[in-house]
């Protein structure tokens, strides 16, 4: 079985996410999204907030689940779950520069490779900073986002 990991801390999760989520599960045969904790970030939703929405975000995408990834090295939770590969989308050059040191130290680590997905032309803007940012200031993301992640982005 091909298993990929799709991490990353989803505060909140967008639709550039989820294309790449999606594409993912075209190509392995389960996906596994883990939702990260960094605790040098100060995150707008809890890591059970961003669990649920996430979870909810991804349920009609077969061969995905969502798993909280907790603290410690990517690497080692590719090897807990036996996942052999990473799946990262790339919206610019930067994003290359950025991840590709740690695509190389996570395959120097334990063999995991990791695989670059370039982002739709319609979503390489968007970040979950820009979205929060322009979504607390009563900017209109409801295109970007899921339904129930604009919800709680209004504070409904």
């Amino acid at each position: 079985m091909q298993r990929a990991v799709c991490p990353g801390s989803y505060d909140p999760i967008h639709n550039g996410h989820l294309e790449i989520i999606a594409r993912a599960a075209n190509l392995f045969d389960e996906v596994i999204v883990a939702v990260s904790t960094n605790y040098a970030k100060k995150y707008r939703f809890t890591d059970e907030q961003r669990l649920v929405m996430v979870s909810e975000s991804v349920r009609a995408l077969a061969g995905v689940r969502v798993v909280p990834m907790g603290e410690g090295l990517l690497a080692d939770f590719c090897r807990e779950h036996g996942a052999n590969a990473i799946v990262k989308g790339i919206r610019s050059t930067q994003d290359y520069q950025y991840e590709l040191p740690m695509a190389m130290m996570n395959r120097h680590l334990t063999g995991v490779e990791t695989v670059f997905l370039p982002a739709e032309s319609g979503y390489t803007h968007l970040s979950s900073t820009l979205i929060k940012e322009v979504a607390g200031l009563g900017g209109d993301v409801t295109e970007y986002v899921p339904h129930g992640v604009h919800k709680r982005l209004m504070g409904d």
